[in-house]
Order: C-alpha cells, then sequence, then structure tokens
C-alpha cells in the first residue's frame, strides 16, 4: 500500500470527508464512488505517439508526416468532467491531495522499465511565484517513489514564459512556446519519462522533448494524467 493511500485512510478515520466532485459524502475517499465511476478513462485504440484516437492503435497520420520530438505518450484520462475539475482544483486551489490521487491513477498505465529518471516539466518563475508549486512535480514525486525511480525536478528550468497556452489558437501555440526551455544535463542515452497534468496539442511537451534531445536523451515518454481530444 502506498505511503498516499495510508494517510489518507488514516486521515479518513479522523476527518471524515465529502467527495471532491460532488460534495456528497465518500467515506475519507477524495471521490466517491460513484464520480469514480464517472470517471473518463482514456481507452484505445490510440497513437502511441501523442495518444490521440488512431485507427488499429498505429502511428497516427499527424505523427507520421511531422514526427515529433517525443517517442511516446502516455494519459490516464481524457481531459473532461471531472478530471477537468480534479486538476484545476489542484492548480488552482492548492488542493494537494489531489496531486497523490492523479499519481494514482496515473500508475496503472506507466512501467518503469527501460526509464532511467521522471522529469517535471518545469514552470516558469512567474508561475510558481503565482501558484507558490509546479502541480507536474507534485503529481511526479509520488510516481517516482513507487516505480523507485530517480526524479530530476532542478536541473531543467522554463526560461521564457509567453502568452498562456490555452488561451492561443491550436495553431500558435508551437511558435509561442518555442526555446522556452534550458536544461543543464548531459542526458546522453538516456530514456526519459516528462510527467505533466494534462496534454492538449502537445506542442509545450514537444519543445520540452526537443530541448531534452538537443543534451542527450535518446527517448521520451510523456506520462500525462489527461489527454485532450480535439473536437
Amino acid at each position: 500500500m502506498s505511503i498516499y493511500r495510508t494517510t489518507i485512510q488514516a486521515l479518513a478515520r479522523l476527518l471524515p470527508q465529502d467527495c471532491t466532485v460532488c460534495g456528497q459524502g465518500s467515506g475519507g475517499r477524495l471521490l466517491c464512488p460513484a464520480c469514480e465511476a464517472d470517471l473518463p478513462h482514456l481507452a484505445g485504440p490510440l497513437c502511441p505517439v501523442c495518444a490521440l484516437p488512431a485507427p488499429e492503435g498505429a502511428a497516427c497520420g499527424a505523427c507520421q508526416a511531422s514526427p515529433p520530438h517525443f517517442d511516446a505518450s502516455i494519459a490516464a484520462f481524457r481531459y473532461a468532467f471531472p478530471v477537468e475539475h480534479l486538476v484545476q482544483e489542484l492548480k488552482y486551489r492548492h488542493r494537494l491531495p489531489l496531486a497523490g490521487w492523479l499519481a494514482e491513477a496515473l500508475m496503472g498505465r506507466v512501467a518503469a522499465a527501460g526509464v532511467d529518471c521522471l522529469i517535471p516539466l518545469p514552470l516558469s518563475a512567474q508561475r510558481m511565484r503565482e501558484r507558490g508549486f509546479n502541480q507536474a512535480q507534485e503529481i511526479a514525486r509520488p510516481l517516482a517513489h513507487r516505480l523507485g525511480l530517480p526524479l530530476v525536478s532542478d536541473a531543467c528550468a522554463r526560461v521564457r514564459d509567453g502568452a498562456p497556452q490555452a488561451s492561443l489558437p491550436w495553431k500558435e501555440r508551437q511558435a509561442n512556446i518555442r526555446h522556452a526551455f534550458e536544461c543543464r544535463l548531459d542526458l546522453t542515452g538516456k530514456a526519459i519519462a516528462v510527467v505533466d497534468d494534462v496534454m492538449t496539442t502537445g506542442a509545450t511537451l514537444n519543445e520540452f522533448a526537443r530541448t531534452l534531445k538537443r543534451h542527450g536523451a535518446a527517448r521520451i515518454e510523456n506520462w500525462v494524467v489527461a489527454r485532450t481530444l480535439p473536437n
């Protein structure tokens, strides 16, 4: 049993809580059984590179025509209610226990085999000042502990903070994020799992993967809690 679950169960005996989503009694769990049953699990077949729906689970046309710098993407959920609500509660209302819950949900989709370390997607200094924490790092920490993998969180940085990606049309996001990251590690031959909360267009993760590969990384996997699907 994970430290996270043990702690939550101990607190539940002392402080019964309500479901984070619907507010009904949940017996100390973050989600009640009904809301857990409504979780939008990401089901295949999916492109192994970008985690979007793809016939027979083969690389999609977009990834074949213009291969991204990352090699694979794994997501636990579609970015839809109630996962959208849970991510926003973590990021904007500082509900940090949700980071452990989201990590547990992702745990069943990923494997440590062949991965050398985890790197959370960096936040800019401005975002860190505003938020006080990096949600990707909070999700990555229990993942690294459970999988027995090193967590590298201080050797990469986001050095340029353009307009918020969510405010831009999909086609403008790649230009907005260009040259936004730096890395101070020699990653020659390493297989890296990059951890983040949500993958939308993949532009930010692609730019970060480009930076890591410029420093020698041999393989980049994106481990994300949720994947936004195009309309």
